[in-house]
């Protein structure tokens, strides 16, 4: 454990995802050094894992200021999220509405799970910001992704463990069309196409089918608020993207 705990560097909860490599180009902008956190639960999408390597080498060679910033990248297995959850994460099941209004793909906990150890690596490692996607503009409903819930988690951390944590959320107030526009901002057409090409988003794991926003079933709500803010941000930007012609994968 460090006994020396820094402003300068940030923990990203890093998965794979747009919103996550969107969030980790905002940190490198921000802060001094930059690490990755990255949670293998059982998910059904786990392939969003294997990408984050892409993402990493794609960030470096953006610029080289975020190469020298980017630090180690941890993952953390924690099977038991799944192993108490029936959700459609992490079983094979059809994609649905439940009886609570809540879509299936909520799993109860992930985020506070998330979190928590976050913060307590963070603890070990000497870091008291820590970096997430999570958003309730444009979002599935997630109750564990609203402000109130961070901002509670962020007391509760500090006061636990008794280091005064900051959670640091860039995407809370903006829907996916202004993701999208955040990336060109952060990195130009550079991050927008590394996160078109390289990200996973998609809940059922597809890298097989490519559209312009990038790789995904097309159909799962994870696509289709991806592919809308995608339609979206070219509209208003009065752009025309390239067309990928990689392979998914």
């Amino acid at each position: 454990m460090s006994d020396t705990f820094s402003s300068e560097t940030a923990l990203v909860l890093f998965s794979g995802g747009q919103d996550s490599t969107t969030c980790l180009a905002w940190a490198l902008s921000r802060f001094a050094r930059v690490e990755t956190l990255g949670f293998d639960y059982g998910q059904r999408h786990a392939i969003e894992l294997a990408c984050r390597e892409r993402l990493f080498d794609g960030v470096k060679g953006l610029r080289a200021d975020w190469a020298a910033k980017l630090g180690d990248s941890h993952t953390l297995s924690i099977p038991t999220l799944a192993a108490v959850s029936e959700t459609a994460l992490t079983r094979d099941v059809e994609i649905a509405m439940g009886a609570d209004g809540l879509p299936n793909t909520f799993v109860p906990g992930r985020n506070l799970v998330f979190l928590t150890f976050a913060a307590a690596l963070a603890y070990r490692r000497g870091i008291t910001h820590i970096v997430g996607g999570m958003c309730e503009t444009d979002y599935s409903g997630y109750p564990d992704c609203r402000d109130e819930t961070i901002r509670a988690m962020q007391t509760a951390l500090s006061l636990g463990m008794a280091r005064k944590f900051e959670l640091h959320t860039p995407l809370m107030w903006i829907d996916k069309a202004a993701t999208w526009k955040l990336a060109q901002d952060l990195g130009g057409e550079g991050l927008v196409d590394l996160i078109r090409e390289h990200s996973h988003t998609c809940y059922l794991g597809e890298r097989g089918a490519q559209h312009d926003w990038g790789y995904g079933c097309g159909e799962c709500p994870a696509c289709s608020l991806r592919a809308k803010g995608w339609r979206e941000f070219v509209a208003g930007r009065g752009h025309t993207f390239g067309v990928i012609t990689r392979e998914g994968g």
